[in-house]
């Protein structure tokens, strides 16, 4: 959808979260006076000049009588939504973006591949742009994008659901059980994931996974030039010493970044370079500090129980304590207690609501 047909149409966007706000100043910039529609659960929501607010349980009344909805991700696939024309701020960049744009997706790693991705891209020279879940909303951006800019853009399983349109570089790099609380079921999660590629065409680029079945499986399908980043030789353009992740998963997310710019033709001394200096993010894997002889280290954004097999298995034999719990997004907990049962953890502390 082009921006400029919505010139003339009613438009809702729903859920009035950071994505949600950043579309509403793009548009009110877009077309000055326009008046916009915003509907939220919340009620605490801050209103603003010249915008309808629609809040509070009776949010969805009357939705089927605007012509374009531009949904947040965190609005779920509500039945309500079905038959109505949905757009998202994600399909709107795609859809108008003039330069290229790098879309990294999996259910774990997506951060630390795109901020790494980011880094090497920058230090080379080439105009990059960080957006998405990591970076900023990526309809700021729109207005004042060119032709040669690269956006890197983490991608969540939620903008992606629903889109018609796949990045020019698709990076995919796992997919496991998760958001099972937003999705009716693990295919509809895996549906949404796949949109990554779906609609790329033959002269793009599709960098994947090919020991993950299902990525290897989605993969099959798609028409874009096929890049498994597995045989990366990461050993062959920085030395294990020089990098500053654990473990065998964040392996994958540097082969996975080292295959994505090796599209953009950057050599072997950039990459090694910013490998080096790349600050690991917070929240995975993170050394908090030492105390009375412990080492602490927080990992909280390993949501589901593959990401935190791969904490153990890069801490090795040193955890003895692990403290679990959060959300209930429906996940099995069955080979995270295969694991820590084969472990050395002598104590659990868990929390609700798991």
């Amino acid at each position: 959808m082009k921006i400029e047909s919505l010139k003339d149409k009613k438009i809702l966007i729903l859920g009035f979260g950071r994505e949600g706000k950043d579309t509403l100043s793009f548009l009110q910039k877009k077309f000055p006076g326009k008046r916009i529609q915003v509907a939220d659960k919340s009620e605490k929501v801050i209103k603003r000049n010249n915008v309808k607010f629609i809040l509070g349980k009776d949010y969805l009344k009357d939705i089927a009588r605007y012509d374009v909805i531009i949904k947040s991700p965190g609005i779920p696939p509500l039945k309500e939504l079905r038959d109505l024309n949905i757009t998202s701020q994600t399909e709107l960049f795609l859809d108008n973006c003039p330069g290229k744009v790098i879309g990294i997706t999996g259910t774990k790693g997506k951060s630390t591949t795109a901020s790494l991705t980011y880094e090497i891209l920058k230090k080379s020279g080439i105009g990059t742009h960080l957006v998405g879940n990591i970076g900023k909303p990526a309809l700021s951006f729109l207005n004042k994008a060119k032709e040669n800019d690269v956006f890197v853009y983490e991608l969540s399983s939620h903008q992606l659901f629903n889109i018609k349109k796949s990045p020019q570089v698709a990076v995919f790099l796992n997919i496991f059980p998760e958001h099972l609380d937003y999705y009716r079921n693990f295919k509809e999660y895996i549906k949404a994931k796949a949109n990554i590629t779906k609609y790329q065409k033959k002269e793009e680029y599709l960098v994947f996974n090919k020991k993950d079945k299902i990525v290897k499986r989605l993969a099959s399908k798609s028409k874009a030039k096929k890049i498994p980043f597995n045989s990366v030789k990461v050993k062959n353009i920085i030395p294990q010493k020089d990098i500053p992740l654990k473990g065998k998963f964040n392996l994958n997310n540097i082969k996975a970044a080292i295959a994505t710019v090796k599209v953009f033709n950057v050599p072997n001394k950039k990459i090694a370079s910013a490998i080096k200096n790349f600050k690991p993010l917070p929240h995975r894997l993170e050394f908090v500090g030492e105390y009375k002889g412990i080492s602490f280290y927080n990992d909280a954004l390993s949501t589901v129980p593959e990401a935190t097999i791969g904490a153990i298995e890069a801490l090795g034999n040193d955890v003895q304590t692990i403290i679990l719990g959060g959300f209930e997004r429906n996940i099995s907990f069955d080979s995270l207690a295969e694991k820590i049962l084969r472990s050395n953890v002598q104590t659990l502390i868990l929390f609700p609501t798991t």
